[in-house]
């Protein structure tokens, strides 16, 4: 069968501030997407993927209108589920016959809701979980001409009706389901992530595992949902990926685990293994700063990781136990000095706007982000996703907004009662202002300049710099599609 697989055209000034963009864009391989890719050609149909971070919606419609696919899945987020809708019901208006999916993250969270949107007349179904075995089943039934009954995991029209079929269970051996269909991506150098978080490129994405087993809540796992916990790749599989992806010219990966090294004991076998089979590549990695320590990190620097994320989030252990982040703030102290120690770039989140959070409080998160004095550190507003906790008691902790677009780390989608949304934007604004305007850590990044590359992220940086000073408003997004 004919299969399209699609992310809707999106231009970076939909989701980032024009004025700092270009120090914050990012382009990430779609690997849940490439994951339903791959096991579809596994089931022998014909895959072709429309990634509209460089299409615009006329370019990929042309496209469809010359492959005429039969069975077409959308990509969708919260941000993004009425770009969905208008790229299905174009689709629906060029290729007639084509039967309309969507999944991602908003349809897994909303399900059969999705359906009962009135702009979401042309969408046909929505995948409710992992899409690798779901999806190939339906194009399967599809293709013999039966019906979605029976088939878990997705929700679907029928006749006037609407169709809940069961949950899917989670997929247990990940070790079964091939590699990400990176082979549709086109060309490679276009993913990249923002500037200064990688070394070298191409840069491949991977993940090991699947889910978490901490309980932020402002997090939406599946694995939650379902009362599953993290579910690991096998080493042998994990490495075995990475060398696939070296020999498909990959000069770097960036592993997008939630806890990478949840398991102390596995995350060290990878570093080891990575050594000694003298695999040439630069790799990143996030970590909980409670699972790690100075022999883990050691073992990543060996084996050539050069940075780690860190979780840091707020500069408040009352705001910390808020979100259930489950650390404390030496504890985040400790594992940032370890890393430097070792020699390894170090890059904290902070996010402003937590249930109960005042601004004096975002204040100290500033200072105690200072403090860490990490390579780099980003300031968000926290996101109430639908599904996550946040969203579903929001009466409980503050209000959310009603549009759907607002729904980005730039935004504040979400306001608690101790705070206002002018405020979430002001401390952004100011811890922005203040990391990157101290003069030693101006310094040091001058030092560290060693090629054309570090020079042009360093202007990237002194742009958005530059406008944060200039404009009280630049971090405001001003929404406009391709």
């Amino acid at each position: 069968m004919k299969c399209a697989l699609i992310v809707p055209s999106w231009a970076p000034e939909d989701i980032f501030p024009s004025k700092t963009a270009s120090s914050q864009i990012n382009y990430w391989q779609p690997l849940g997407t490439l994951y339903v890719a791959s096991s579809l050609q596994q089931a022998g149909h014909t895959v072709k993927f429309f990634n509209g971070a460089f299409m615009t919606q006329a370019e990929i419609l042309n496209k469809l209108r010359i492959y005429e696919p039969e069975f077409v899945g959308i990509y969708s987020t919260a941000f993004g589920w009425l770009k969905a809708q208008k790229t299905a019901a174009d689709i629906k208006r060029l290729v007639k016959k084509a039967f309309i999916c969507v999944g991602g993250p908003y349809a897994v969270a909303m399900q059969e809701q999705c359906l009962f949107d009135e702009g979401a007349k042309s969408i046909d179904a929505i995948v409710t979980g992992e899409g690798e075995l779901t999806v190939p089943e339906m194009v399967a039934n599809l293709q013999q001409g039966k019906s979605l009954a029976g088939v878990k995991g997705v929700v679907y029209r029928s006749g006037d009706g609407i169709v809940s079929n069961p949950a899917r269970p989670l997929i247990d051996n990940l070790d079964l389901i091939p590699f990400p269909a990176r082979d549709l991506l086109g060309d490679k150098g276009l993913y990249i992530p923002p500037p200064a978080t990688y070394k070298r490129k191409p840069v491949a994405v991977m993940l090991t595992s699947r889910g978490c087993n901490r309980r932020c809540i402002y997090c939406f796992q599946l694995d939650k949902k379902r009362g599953s916990g993290i579910r690991y790749r096998s080493v042998d599989n994990v490495l075995s990926e990475i060398e696939l992806c070296l020999r498909q010219g990959f000069k770097e990966i960036k592993f997008l685990d939630d806890t990478f090294a949840a398991d102390y004991s596995r995350a060290m076998q990878i570093a080891q293994e990575i050594k000694a089979r003298h695999l040439d590549f630069a790799w990143f990695v996030s970590a909980c700063v409670n699972q790690v320590d100075k022999p883990l990190l050691r073992a990543f620097k060996e084996a050539g990781c050069w940075a780690i994320l860190f979780g840091a989030e707020s500069g408040v252990q009352k705001n910390l136990n808020m979100i259930r982040k489950g650390i404390t703030l030496e504890q985040t102290k400790a594992a940032v000095r370890a890393a430097k120690e070792v020699g390894l770039k170090v890059i904290t989140p902070f996010i402003f706007g937590i249930p109960g959070e005042t601004f004096t409080e975002g204040l100290k998160t500033i200072e105690f982000a200072c403090e860490l004095d990490p390579d780099i550190a980003n300031f968000h507003a926290i996101v109430p996703f639908p599904g996550t906790e946040l969203y579903d008691k929001v009466e409980k902790y503050g209000t959310i907004s009603s549009k759907l677009t607002d729904y980005t780390y730039q935004g504040a989608a979400f306001v608690p009662f101790t705070m206002t949304r002018e405020e979430i934007m002001q401390l952004r604004s100011m811890a922005f202002k203040k990391f990157y305007s101290r003069p030693r850590l101006v310094m040091r990044k001058f030092f560290e300049i060693r090629n054309i590359q570090d020079l042009k992220n360093a202007g990237k940086g002194i742009k958005s710099l530059f406008w944060l000073w200039a404009d009280r408003n630049a971090l405001q997004v001003q929404k406009k599609s391709r």
